[in-house]
C-alpha cells in the first residue's frame, strides 16, 4: 500500500527529498527560475497544485527552492508543512515588494529585521499581548554579511506585512511610512509566527519591485526572472546557515 503524504500541498517525489533550508518565492516561476539557474543538479521533488519545489546543490551545500502563493494564509500554509512534516529547519523568504521610504529604490535590496502587520494571525498565539514577528538573527547576520561581501547595499529595517494588496484604507502606506518601514509585502510576518511557533529559522529579503509614492516599477517577467543579487545573497545565507 501506498502511503499518503502527511501534507495535502505537498508530496515528495520517490527518490527525492526536502532540503533543511528552503528559499521561498511567491511565484512558483520564479522558483523554477532559482532553481534552474543557479542549483546545480537540480531535481524537481513536488508540483501538486503547481506548486514546483526542487533540490539541488549550491556551492557544494544542498538548498531546497519552493513556491508559496501570494499572502500569509497560503504561504504558512506550506511554511506550516515543510516545518512540521518534513524536517525543514530555516526557510528564507525571497520576493519583492513595495517601496515606502523615501530612501527606498527600484532594485534595493530589503532585509526584514521584523515585521508589523494587519493581519488577525498575529493574535491566535495566546499571548497577553501581540507576537513581534521578527527574524532569526544568524540569518540575518549571514545576510547582512553576504551583501556587505558581493558589494550590495542592504538595508534592514522593518516592513509592514499587510493582508490587502489594495487595502480600503488610502492613508495606510502613508501611515506605514512614518512609523519607519521601508517596504510593504504580504507574507514576512506569517513566516515569522510560523517559525517561531515552530521554534525553526525564517528570514524574509525583498527587492523593490515598485515604490508605492513615486509610481515607479518593473515590468512582470523583470519581477519574475531578476532580482539577482538577491538570489545570491540568500543562497550564501542558506548554505552558512546552522542547521
Amino acid at each position: 500500500m501506498v502511503q499518503a503524504s502527511p501534507s495535502a500541498c505537498i508530496e515528495v517525489k520517490d527518490g527525492t527529498h526536502i532540503a533543511k533550508v528552503v528559499l521561498m518565492p511567491g511565484d512558483p516561476l520564479r522558483a523554477k527560475y532559482i532553481a534552474e539557474h543557479y542549483l546545480e543538479n537540480p531535481v524537481l521533488f513536488n508540483d501538486v497544485r503547481n506548486m514546483l519545489g526542487y533540490t539541488g546543490t549550491y556551492e557544494g551545500k544542498e538548498v531546497s527552492v519552493m513556491g508559496s502563493g501570494m499572502g500569509m494564509p497560503s504561504f504558512t500554509l506550506y511554511a506550516y508543512e515543510l516545518f512540521t512534516f518534513f524536517g525543514v529547519e530555516a526557510i528564507i523568504r525571497v520576493g519583492s515588494a513595495g517601496g515606502i521610504g523615501d530612501d527606498v529604490h527600484l532594485r534595493d535590496l530589503i532585509i526584514a529585521m521584523s515585521a508589523s502587520t494587519n493581519s488577525a494571525m498575529v493574535t491566535s498565539y495566546n499571548l497577553p499581548g501581540i507576537v513581534a514577528p521578527t527574524a532569526t538573527y544568524d540569518l540575518l547576520k549571514e545576510a547582512v554579511k553576504a551583501a556587505e561581501e558581493i558589494g550590495v547595499n542592504a538595508k534592514v529595517g522593518k516592513v509592514y506585512t499587510s493582508d490587502f494588496f489594495y487595502h480600503p484604507d488610502p492613508e495606510v502606506n502613508v501611515k506605514a511610512k512614518k512609523l519607519g518601514h521601508l517596504a510593504v509585502e504580504m507574507e514576512a510576518a506569517g513566516l515569522y509566527l510560523t517559525a517561531t511557533a515552530a521554534g525553526k529559522k525564517a528570514l524574509a529579503m525583498f527587492q523593490i519591485s515598485d515604490h508605492v509614492f513615486t509610481g515607479e516599477g518593473l515590468p512582470a517577467v523583470e519581477r519574475q526572472d531578476s532580482f539577482h543579487e538577491m538570489m545570491e545573497v540568500a543562497l550564501k545565507t542558506a548554505i552558512r546557515a546552522d542547521i
